[in-house]
């Protein structure tokens, strides 16, 4: 299977500065066609939706353009497609929307490898509803949440449960199917947070059985917008907050306010982009999707274990992130060393590899990390094998 690291490198302008980055599950660097896609928005006739005007028809063309290019990337239907400020922002919206429908004595769950923007909107609109918070946990040791985890905090008076499809600090990729499977049964909804999940493998929404599914474009290539996922039907069935004037059509009705095409623009281009990494194959563009997920799966994987095995071989260093089923994401500590003074002699040397809890705090105060956490280092499409020998070089001058 073809994957031309240099070719998708050469496209990355950022890259010029020779910065080696591990920072993409914070945001990840911008290909030039999503620049000069953002660009040719905006330099075309532009105004609010309609069929009237060149801008009109320009704006309209943009959003359904990035419906068709975001459901194509995640096995959705385009119809069902929403569009918000930010993964938080549109968990907060639902969240609230959905606690309309909750009474006192219903029951949302949350896990503690969570994101706190899957935990924290669903434990203050729960709050508002009088319903009660159950948590499932994980195990630290080996960084697993299993489905029998999430089963043990079930009942009859659950309404949904929210849980990460990878976690954004240790890479963790639960059994989703198989907890939706039991979530349904149990008569609840899933909202799945896919942001950091949705980087790193090819998404089937309808596959991992999730009611609700969250990313963010600039996790995977693209500008900072926040997209949701979930069927038609299901959308129809609530009734958010909105200004009388706004359409009630599905998904329209959850978009308050006018879209930022130029970003909707930016967010197809990423979607091509990927569509791409795999090399030349005929298809459509979700079956070109799966052909190029499955070449960068292969190479973020080689690039891990490169990782792994040199940072076994450093000595005073704890790998977290140690689940079966995972993202090239790597959570590490250094035994009686701050990983905040190893985040910055690192990028002394042009290498990026924050530290910190990343908003997962419940996971790792879970991990016995506190609110510090540790130091991160999450691959990316366009990291090849130099960048992982200026880390492990970097992280050895450190410790030396």
């Amino acid at each position: 299977m073809s994957y031309d690291i240099d070719a998708v490198r050469s496209r990355v302008p950022a890259l010029e500065a020779g910065i080696a980055h591990f920072d993409g599950p914070g945001g990840t660097q911008t290909p030039q066609p999503v620049i000069d896609a953002i660009s040719g928005a905006l330099a075309r006739p532009l105004s609010n939706r309609g069929s009237a005007s060149p801008g009109e028809r320009h704006a309209d063309q943009l959003v359904t353009g990035a419906r068709q290019a975001l459901a194509d990337l995640l096995g959705a239907d385009p119809s069902g497609i929403v569009f918000g400020r930010s993964a938080t922002q549109l968990t907060y919206d639902f969240a609230r929307t959905l606690a309309k429908t909750w009474a006192p004595g219903d029951e949302v769950v949350v896990t503690r490898l969570d994101h706190d923007a899957n935990i924290r909107p669903w434990v203050q609109a729960a709050a508002a509803a009088g319903a009660t918070v159950r948590w499932a946990d994980f195990d630290p040791a080996t960084g697993e949440l299993a489905p029998e985890q999430v089963s043990a905090v079930l009942s009859e008076r659950t309404r949904l449960v929210a849980v990460t499809a990878a976690s954004n600090l240790i890479g963790t990729r639960p059994d989703l199917a198989e907890i939706s499977r039991r979530v349904h049964t149990a008569g609840a909804l899933l909202y799945a947070d896919g942001v950091h999940h949705t980087a790193h493998a090819f998404v089937d929404v309808e596959a991992l059985g999730a009611d609700f599914y969250v990313c963010s474009p600039y996790k995977f290539l693209g500008p900072h917008l926040g997209v949701l996922a979930a069927r038609p039907e299901l959308l129809e069935t609530l009734l958010p907050d909105k200004l009388a004037p706004s359409s009630n059509a599905v998904p329209v009705r959850f978009e308050l306010g006018t879209l930022p095409y130029e970003l909707l623009a930016g967010a197809r281009a990423a979607v091509d982009f990927l569509a791409e990494l795999g090399g030349p194959c005929p298809g459509t563009r979700r079956e070109r999707l799966a052909h190029a997920f499955a070449a960068l799966e292969e190479h973020e994987n080689v690039l891990r274990l490169r990782l792994e095995e040199g940072l076994a071989g450093l000595g005073p260093v704890t790998l977290h992130s140690r689940a079966e089923h995972r993202t090239p994401t790597l959570l590490l500590t250094l035994d009686g060393r701050d990983t905040a003074d190893a985040y910055r002699h690192l990028a002394e040397r042009g290498v990026a590899a924050p530290s910190g809890s990343f908003y997962a705090q419940e996971a790792s105060r879970r991990l016995g990390l506190g609110d510090t956490g540790g130091l991160r280092a999450g691959l990316a499409p366009y990291t090849c094998a130099e960048d992982v020998d200026r880390l492990l070089e970097g992280l050895a001058g450190f410790l030396r």
